[in-house]
């Protein structure tokens, strides 16, 4: 607030409470009054990355809060020249695992780390710097890989058959950020909500993830998203496991510069037929 009253920032990107206990909603606070409702604590699992794709060249700076997994979807988009560093005040969160009406969200249990990749200031204790994670992030896309072709055929045609296109977790997703979704073009295939054929729906998330490879900070907002619960943050993580092992260890928004396996070339870059025979296992 006083940042606000400062005029240093003239608007604020965080949480606030919706109907349920659990129900913690992004919320945009444009005076000190409405402050009032912030809260930040267990539930504001939401990555608010994305929301400050409409702030960019809103008048005057905007705060925004950040967990330490979420300022790698920032950094990510001032990669992707999407948004303007100069344009943000940035508050880096401490985050002790963030939950749901269920418990822990799955993407603190697979935690990445503490560290804060960008900000502009601090607000921790020693108790968010513990690590939350339980599990290996690449557990459910190893299990996948030891089945046989047919049986994760089979697994993905039975949970995207599920999809709505409600198009929740593009809209949430930091890496879509296209002004013109080919998803939203009336002159393709795509644009209808119900699918016209029983594979619509698979090639609809199966695109997505395509274009978001090399991009993906694995923040898990897709599946956390989904009225469906589709696990649509293995189709990513198979992605970024392939990219790890053929090109090297790599996560999406570190460092200043931007230089993806999928855009930058080296000597040791895989054959094409070893990437098709990973493919076609």
């Amino acid at each position: 607030m006083q940042l606000m009253n400062e005029g240093t920032v003239a608007r604020v990107v965080g949480w606030e409470k919706g109907e349920g206990e659990c129900d913690w909603t992004p919320a945009l606070f444009e005076s000190v009054q409405e402050m009032d409702g912030f809260v930040y604590g267990d539930y504001a699992g939401a990555n608010l990355s994305k929301y400050c794709v409409k702030m960019n060249k809103a008048e005057g700076k905007t705060l925004v809060v950040l967990k330490p997994c979420d300022t790698l979807s920032f950094r990510q988009l001032i990669h992707e020249h999407r948004l303007n560093r100069d344009n943000f005040y940035l508050i880096g969160a401490g985050c002790k695992g963030m939950k749901d009406e269920s418990g822990l969200l799955l993407k603190c249990k697979t935690c990445k780390g503490k560290d804060f990749e960008i900000f502009d200031e601090i607000i921790d204790d020693e108790e968010s710097k513990q690590p939350t994670a339980i599990m290996d992030r690449m557990e459910g896309v190893t299990a996948l890989e030891n089945e046989t072709a047919q049986e994760r055929f089979d697994f993905w045609r039975n949970e995207l058959s599920r999809c709505i296109r409600c198009n929740a977790c593009r809209n949430v997703c930091p890496a879509c950020t296209c002004e013109k979704c080919v998803f939203d073009n009336p002159a393709s295939s795509v644009a209808s909500k119900a699918p016209v054929t029983d594979f619509e729906e698979n090639v609809f998330h199966i695109i997505r993830a395509f274009h978001v490879a090399g991009r993906c900070t694995d923040c898990g907002e897709c599946s956390r998203v989904c009225p469906q619960h589709i696990p649509l943050h293995l189709l990513n993580r198979k992605f970024i496991k392939d990219m790890n092992e053929l090109y090297g260890e790599y996560q999406a928004g570190v460092g200043e510069e931007e230089r993806t396996p999928m855009t930058t070339y080296t000597k040791t870059d895989a054959e094409p037929s070893i990437v098709r025979e990973r493919g076609n296992a």
